[in-house]
């Protein structure tokens, strides 16, 4: 099989300026939604883009945790490459594919922490192996193999045993969007694209050739 004769035909939906709400978060929303009620894999999934200060930029799968008029939220660790890289460069971008709808949905802005209060809810809400192993993973360094995440986590949860603490590298990100884009596949790939930028006075939504 040659990779580059591999073709398909996007033809589910449609995007169009009438149909879609003014506010981007309304329009993200809906797709999520109805990304959820069609059980796609992962609708949750996003891949998260940073950049270095060597500007060599990388990118990794995030689970979204929320979303609100604030900006779109997820967890990890802050010692990661993405939290070294965001505390050198606030400014990030996002992407959800849904392939299974023929959508993407891409956001950018300026990324910030979460409250400490809001990072120590959701963490005392995860499940209790999830907890201990914020405290396992040294995140983004080298170990000398699976060993050394078996034996962290045997230790932590000896020491912490029902009640592990949040650690204090292991929090809440928001990204701020001043940007998005929801692209629908269409046929003959003239694809419906659609951009939100952020203005003084609002939102200005505007057609982008695909």
């Amino acid at each position: 099989m040659n990779i580059a004769d591999l073709r398909k035909s996007y033809e589910k939906a449609e995007l169009n300026e009438d149909a879609s709400h003014p506010d981007p978060l309304r329009q993200f929303d809906q797709w999520l939604t109805e990304a959820i009620a069609a059980e796609v894999p992962e609708p949750n999934a996003m891949t998260l883009a940073t950049v270095a200060s060597n500007l060599r930029p990388s990118t990794r799968v995030v689970l979204i945790k929320g979303y609100d008029d604030r900006g779109i939220v997820w967890y990890t660790n802050y010692d990661s490459q993405k939290g070294r890289e965001l505390a050198g460069n606030p400014f990030a971008a996002l992407q959800f594919h849904w392939v299974e709808l023929e959508r993407v949905v891409r956001i950018e802005g300026r990324v910030e922490k979460i409250s400490e209060e809001d990072s120590d809810a959701y963490f005392h809400s995860r499940p209790l192996d999830s907890r201990i192993g914020a405290w396992a993973s040294p995140q983004s360094q080298v170990i000398d193999g699976r060993g050394v995440l078996v034996a962290n986590a045997a230790k932590y949860a000896a020491q912490f045993m029902l009640k592990p603490p949040r650690p204090p590298h292991w929090g809440g990100y928001r990204l701020v969007p001043d940007q998005w884009q929801f692209w629908q596949g269409r046929k003959s790939r003239l694809h419906d694209r659609l951009r939100y930028a952020s203005t003084p006075s609002g939102w200005v939504r505007e057609r982008l050739a695909p």
